[in-house]
């Protein structure tokens, strides 16, 4: 039986690419049909997806200054309101990493506080499902098989942008807004009187935070985000953690389809793959590759985000990527291996956004030239601005990714026909295990 409904369940603003295709494979490996758009879509594209239960739009918030999103994130939000869904989810990255100056979570949090009119917005972070867990307001993540709490993180507590120095996350957001923010934590989601106890806090603050540590207390979460919508439709903050806790909520209710399978799209011979991530993980996935048939290729970041100088460097990148994949070899080209102190001068936006597009515009040669059906990019910013280059207004989910939930790979809809029905990939810098590009490569899904 297909159950459909005039209006989407939930629509999502990703603050990043990456991070909006993490929340299209969650909603869609579980029955509910998702469309992710790049940009707000004309009429026309909107009616080729209005079959679907769950729209996206994909933005690039989480590298942005809080006057950008005042300018670009509201009008996202309006648009996305406007579509009548239950419920407005403002996508971030599991991590929750940001900053008063770049990627405010604050800042989102009053824009979406002052258009959807409501108090005791929720937040929710914890997704078990990622390893990602919120325990007394405090987040911890997994990183190479053991747990940290996020500002001891090998990674996060060192990120290049934002790094995450507090694990308390009404701390840590205290810092980008002035907005109270309550706790609904693992005591009060085992109460007996939950209910009651949740509606009696959520009117004295703004906003929520809802601790996940298990599938058990994810559930409950649900079940409290779906009880305590507005009528009018309502917002909503959080990781992939949100779709992961109402989609318990809407499979217990039964309001979505049972989940459906994917084919297995098959091994192609060659890809290419851009990568702008400073992570370790991408490094050592760019190491394996290498030792995996791929020819790996160094672009340099600091030529790349030089106007005067990108065009030469892009040149003799794209010369040597071209000769490789004329003889049937995939490449990989990079900007760094891992975290590179001499990038450290880039990381203001114009430079990122600039290698970002510069990066885009090159794999975008690489398909044409070469009429390449599979490709890679790594680094959630990257993601952001490499996609504006290849021409890609819409992505479904192709085939969910079960060793590396959050990057599935995608079909791409364009008015060009050598990007339209592209299969492309998204991963985020701490995303995937050592093989995780060779496996693209392969189809090699399990």
């Amino acid at each position: 039986m297909t159950l459909m409904n005039s209006a989407p369940l939930i629509t999502y603003y990703g603050d990043d690419l990456t991070g909006s295709t993490d929340a299209m494979e969650a909603l869609a490996s579980q029955g509910v049909n998702t469309v992710l758009f790049t940009t707000i879509p004309d009429e026309a594209k909107l009616q080729r997806f209005r079959h679907c239960r769950a729209i996206g739009l994909a933005g690039t918030s989480r590298s942005e200054s809080p006057g950008w999103m005042n300018y670009h994130l509201t009008p996202s939000l309006i648009w996305l309101r406007d579509q009548g869904a239950a419920l407005c989810h403002y996508k971030t990255c599991s991590t929750f990493d940001s900053a008063p100056h770049v990627g405010s979570i604050g800042r989102a949090l009053e824009i979406g506080h002052s258009i959807f009119s409501h108090d005791g917005i929720p937040i929710v972070v914890g997704a078990p499902q990622l390893r990602r867990y919120t325990c007394f307001g405090q987040l911890f993540a997994a990183a190479q098989g053991e747990i940290y709490r996020i500002d001891r993180h090998p990674i996060m507590s060192r990120h290049p942008v934002t790094p995450m120095h507090e694990a308390d996350l009404r701390r840590h957001l205290s810092t980008q807004t002035a907005l109270d923010i309550g706790l609904i934590d693992l005591v009060t989601l085992a109460d007996t009187q939950i209910d009651a106890r949740v509606d009696s806090i959520r009117s004295d603050y703004a906003a929520l935070l809802y601790d996940v540590m298990d599938v058990s207390s994810q559930a409950a979460v649900g079940r409290q985000l779906w009880r305590t919508r507005p009528t009018n439709g309502g917002f909503v903050i959080g990781s992939s953690g949100v779709e992961y806790a109402l989609l318990a909520e809407w499979q217990r209710l039964g309001l979505v389809e049972t989940p459906p399978t994917f084919s297995d799209p098959g091994p192609v011979e060659r890809i290419a793959v851009v990568s702008g991530s400073c992570s370790e993980t991408t490094a050592r996935q760019i190491r394996y590759a290498e030792g995996n048939g791929f020819t790996a290729l160094r672009a340099d970041a600091t030529r790349l985000a030089n106007d005067t100088l990108a065009r030469t460097e892009l040149d003799a990148v794209r010369s040597q990527a071209l000769s490789a994949l004329a003889k049937g070899r995939s490449v990989v080209i990079y900007t760094a291996l891992g975290p590179d102190s001499s990038l450290t001068s880039l990381q203001d936006n114009s430079a990122a956004h600039a290698i970002g597009r510069r990066l885009g515009g090159l794999l975008r040669d690489l398909v044409r030239a070469e009429q390449l059906i599979r490709v890679l990019v790594a680094g959630g910013d990257t993601s952001s601005h490499a996609i504006q280059e290849l021409g890609i207004h819409a992505l479904t989910t192709l085939m969910p990714l079960p060793q590396t939930p959050g990057s599935p790979l995608c079909t791409a809809h364009s008015s060009d026909p050598d990007f339209d029905g592209l299969q492309v990939a998204f991963k985020g810098g701490q995303v995937g295990d050592d093989a995780f590009i060779v496996r693209i490569r392969d189809a090699n899904m399990g």
